[in-house]
């Protein structure tokens, strides 16, 4: 499964786009930890002191957030798309 990565987490992983160890029926908080066990550098910009994802943190399968769903609980299909957006600012 690939993540596409934006912004500071693009930077902190050494990529836009990287394959994780997740297939179709395992969660997206499964593919999630993948991600951060590959790149532990991740972990506090994603997770609070608790271990919980931060509120700020976007977490989109197939461009709709999992939020909207079962949150990181969702379980990916094959050829599902994952992205990681932080914040984002402008004007």
């Amino acid at each position: 499964m690939e993540w596409k990565l934006f912004a500071d987490l693009a930077e902190i992983a050494g990529g836009k786009r990287v394959e994780v160890d997740a297939a179709p029926g395992d969660t997206v908080g499964a593919a999630l930890a993948a991600l951060v066990a590959d790149h532990p550098g991740l972990e506090d910009r994603i997770y609070d002191e608790d271990g919980d994802l931060r509120d700020h943190i976007n977490v989109l399968r197939n461009g709709t957030n999992v939020h909207a769903e079962d949150g990181l609980d969702t379980e990916l299909d094959d050829g599902d798309e994952l992205a990681l957006f932080p914040p984002v600012s402008g004007g």
